[in-house]
């Protein structure tokens, strides 16, 4: 089910469409629902197209999510940004008195890092303090380079490029979840968009039925004054008569609580009036299973962000095993200082080993036995979210091409039902059938085109939501996410 995808604003549709044409069978409304047919004439004809465009802009959900966005990059720019030079500036002013004199203290320290994807650290820092007291006055400043190097925990490029992999796994599952909810966003409104559609059409299907029931009426009484009638045969004629104008007027309420369904769903002011002009037409879509099945695998997003989680538990188990491995490093550096109470420059160099060993600590095993307990689970739960979508995608397929079926199978009991009441129709006024008859065989219509009408929008809706369940929602409305 591929189809178009225009991207229009709200004010474009209301240029587009500031009046629409009657459809047909709002045009034979009979007069009591002439204020319904004014409405209709100043309302905004809504195609699919233009009520999913308005969602993309104006939907809660979708603006939420989108907002939630901006943090997320930056956490990623944060993660990304691990290897890049720090700095660091630091100082202090102090003014004091003491028992000598009045005095005044300055320092300024700045620092700055610089972490390599081989653990290696390197520190260059600087300190310069003045003192002031009295007529003395007092300063001092020295430099140092200090460069540590692991050779057990924290050493190598996958233990300390893990942040990063972690952060850009992130990114992706955040990138998925946006497409999922933009796909959410988009079935519910094609789900809306076609309630509004089977409430129109049952609209009109109902204001047919009246129209033929007091056509009936009108013959139920040329035959009572031709007497070829009884004058009680008429009250059943009547009564279903008022059955039929209920059901009109319930048909109209309908009408209006699928309007606002839909609009909230686009986040419009529930007076707008619009109405649905797409057309009511089904096309059949073969589909194979294994090829549907490879298709959600490579798109659906529940599925990919398992795959994910999986990736994501065996770097934490990695992360866990190096924070239990010793605290062993190379440290070397380099440092001066100068006084002012000597022009000469104090240097100090040196090299060594530190070793940190961690006795008694339980929690760096705990935190490896969580990891790898994480890591079977997540295998877990990505085999069964591999049989769960198998099974979604065989029962989606299974259920559209029933409900094509059934609709098939409504069509044709609908023309059927519709050629019987005519047939019968022309009886009654030969004098060759009962009232009774033709009032039934006119339910038997009534129920043909609801059948018909409900088989359509269940198929469709089906197609919808195979859409969703294959991932492939945003493909087939060629949509592509601004991000």
């Amino acid at each position: 089910m591929i189809k178009k995808y225009f991207l229009y604003s709200a004010l474009t549709l209301f240029f587009i469409f500031p009046q629409t044409v009657l459809s047909a069978s709002e045009q034979e409304r009979e007069p009591d629902y002439s204020l319904h047919r004014k409405a209709s004439e100043k309302a905004i004809g809504l195609s699919l197209s233009d009520a999913i465009s308005l969602g993309l802009r104006n939907n809660y959900a979708i603006r939420s999510v989108y907002l939630d966005r901006i943090a997320q990059k930056f956490d990623l720019r944060v993660a990304e940004d691990r290897f890049t030079p720090k700095l660091q500036l630091s100082g202090r002013y102090i003014a004091g008195k003491n028992q000598d004199a009045n005095f005044k203290k300055t320092n300024l320290s700045p620092n700055a890092t610089l972490f390599t994807p081989l653990g290696t650290r390197f520190t260059l820092s600087w300190t310069r303090e003045s003192t002031r007291s009295g007529i003395n006055n007092f300063h001092n400043d020295g430099a140092s380079i200090t460069v540590v190097q692991p050779l057990l925990r924290g050493a190598g490029t996958d233990v300390n490029n893990a942040p990063i992999l972690l952060a850009k796994l992130q990114e992706q599952t955040n990138r998925l979840n946006l497409k999922e909810t933009i796909s959410d966003s988009i079935t519910q409104i094609i789900f809306a968009y076609h309630a509004l559609l089977r409430a129109q059409e049952q609209q009109s299907l109902s204001i047919a039925s009246l129209k033929r029931m007091r056509k009936l009426v009108e013959i139920n009484k040329e035959l009572i004054d031709a007497g070829r009638m009884a004058q009680t045969d008429i009250i059943q004629t009547q009564a279903d008569l008022a059955m039929q104008e209920l059901s009109a007027k319930e048909a109209e309420n309908n009408v209006h609580s699928t309007r606002l369904a839909l609009l909230k769903l686009l986040a419009l002011n529930h007076k707008t009036p619009i109405y649905a002009t797409d057309t009511l037409k089904g096309t059949h879509v073969n589909l194979n299973i294994e090829q549907s099945i490879a298709k959600a695998q490579a798109q659906q997003p529940d599925y990919l962000i398992q795959l994910l989680s999986a990736k994501t538990a065996d770097i934490q188990l990695l992360q866990a095993r190096n924070d239990r491995l010793w605290d062993l490093s190379l440290v070397g550096g380099t440092s001066q200082n100068r006084s002012s109470s000597s022009e000469t420059r104090n240097w100090e160099n040196f090299v060594g080993i530190r070793l940190d060993i961690p006795i008694g600590d339980m929690t760096q095993k705990q935190a490896e036995v969580q990891a790898k307990v994480n890591v079977q689970k997540q295998a877990l739960r990505l085999e069964e979210a591999k049989t769960n979508l198998e099974q979604k995608i065989i029962n989606a397929i299974r259920d559209t091409e029933s409900r094509w079926q059934e609709y098939q199978l409504a069509i044709k009991a609908s023309s059927l039902s519709q050629k019987k009441l005519e047939i019968e129709q022309e009886k009654l006024q030969a004098g060759l059938s009962s009232n009774f008859q033709v009032l039934s065989f006119e339910t038997d219509l009534r129920n043909a085109e609801n059948a018909r009408l409900d088989t359509l929008i269940q198929y469709l809706n089906a197609q919808a939501e195979l859409d969703q369940i294959l991932g492939t929602t945003l493909e087939s409305w060629e949509i592509t996410l601004n991000d």
